[in-house]
């Protein structure tokens, strides 16, 4: 295995290729998200939005608000605002915050 540098540390997280399909029916705007490069953390997990839920209106509900977040990150971009979001990551690997709300 090998790094090719294809990833960023912040940045949309991506989706499992059968996911985009199915994410791009419930969120026209998603390809917004391959305008830069997918990230090992974002703006949406920091705040919570961190994988599926089994009810499916939920999981509807929170992946658009995980696109939105997403875009939201892509139209504000700035260094700060990376750095802040890697802050925000550590932080919650110290303090254990799993929960995804």
């Amino acid at each position: 295995m090998y790094l090719k540098g294809d990833m960023s540390v912040v940045g949309p997280r991506p989706h499992a290729i059968p996911y985009q399909d199915l994410y791009g029916k419930i969120f026209e705007e998603i390809k917004m998200r391959h305008n830069v490069r997918p990230g090992l953390t974002g703006w949406a997990q920091v705040n919570g939005l961190r994988g599926d839920v089994i009810d499916e209106a939920e999981n509807n509900s929170r992946t658009i608000m995980r696109m939105k977040y997403d875009l939201w990150y892509i139209e504000n971009w700035t260094m700060r605002l990376d750095i802040q979001i890697i802050f925000m990551t550590i932080w919650q690997m110290i303090k254990g915050d799993t929960k995804a709300v």
